[in-house]
Parts: C-alpha cells; structure tokens; sequence
C-alpha cells in the first residue's frame, strides 16, 4: 500500500526515526483540505513510546478540525537541525515521513496528559504548566496520529 523509498541507501532505521520524533519539537501535519487541497500546518508535537502514537494540540474548530473529520489520512513529517562534516558547507539532515490516521482526543483526562507532555517538551516550569491547565484545557483540542507507515533518510544538502 505504501511505496518502498527510492533512494533506499539514504533511508535510517526505525529507531533512529523515532529518536527524531522524541527529539525534535515541531513538524508539519499535512491533511486532505478544503477541495482536496493539501493542507500543511506546522506543529508542536511529541511522540510517545508506550503506545508509538504522535500528538498534538490545537483550536476546537477551524481548517484543520474541518479536515480530520472529513478524511482521516494524514501525513506527519519532521526534519532535525542537520550537522556540517568538518570542512564542508552542506548541511547533513535527518528526516521522517509517517503516513496515518489522526483522530480527535475527547478524553479529558487523556486531553490534560497530552498538554502537560507538550509542555513539558518545551519547559520543566511546574507554575506554567499548571497555569497554562488551568486556563486553555477548556479550549484545546487534542489530536492522536496514529502511524501505519513510517521512513525517514538522510540527505546532503547540495
């Protein structure tokens, strides 16, 4: 169902894939939008290991609510910062692609652990994250990607 990488000497292994997931702090999210447009939009997000799931946080309604209740499908990719080989001016960068299904988070209680882990990604600042709970759990919506696909490679930039 999914396509095999073409340029298969490039391509990482799964963990490696998913220690880019843990590390790194956004991506964009790509769904099937209005018209059957794409539609991309970058996002925080955190992948967790218990379950091997990808989530994430955003408004109750607009575009991208409008789009994951119209078609599930979704795409999901990251990319790392890249290093330069000594002597060299192109960049090394890592990449993954996760191809699935995202849904939305109703559980409150899922909803909050979701939030915390987010910003938890971000600062270890207990106040924060308490007073962010406190004033926006009521107006986030959670989402959960789950992957049925995942590649990722790296490519020299030139």
């Amino acid at each position: 169902m999914f396509r095999k990488m073409r340029r298969f000497k490039q391509q990482i292994s799964d963990t490696e894939c998913v220690e880019i997931l843990k590390a790194e702090k956004r991506g964009v999210l790509s769904l099937i939008g209005d018209d059957g447009y794409p539609y991309g939009i970058p996002l925080s997000h955190f992948y967790d290991e218990r379950d091997g799931k990808i989530y994430f946080h955003g408004a109750k309604e607009g575009h991208k609510i409008d789009a994951i209740k119209a078609n599930p499908k979704a795409s999901f990719c990251v990319m790392d910062k890249g290093f330069a080989k000594e002597g060299e001016w192109a960049l090394n960068i890592k990449s993954v692609v996760a191809f699935g299904k995202i849904r939305l988070v109703d559980d409150i209680k899922k909803a909050e652990e979701i939030c915390a882990r987010l910003v938890q990604k971000f600062t270890d600042d207990q106040e924060y994250l308490e007073m962010e709970l406190k004033n926006a759990l009521a107006r986030v919506q959670c989402f959960e990607f789950t992957i049925e696909h995942m590649t990722g490679k790296l490519v020299k930039e030139q």
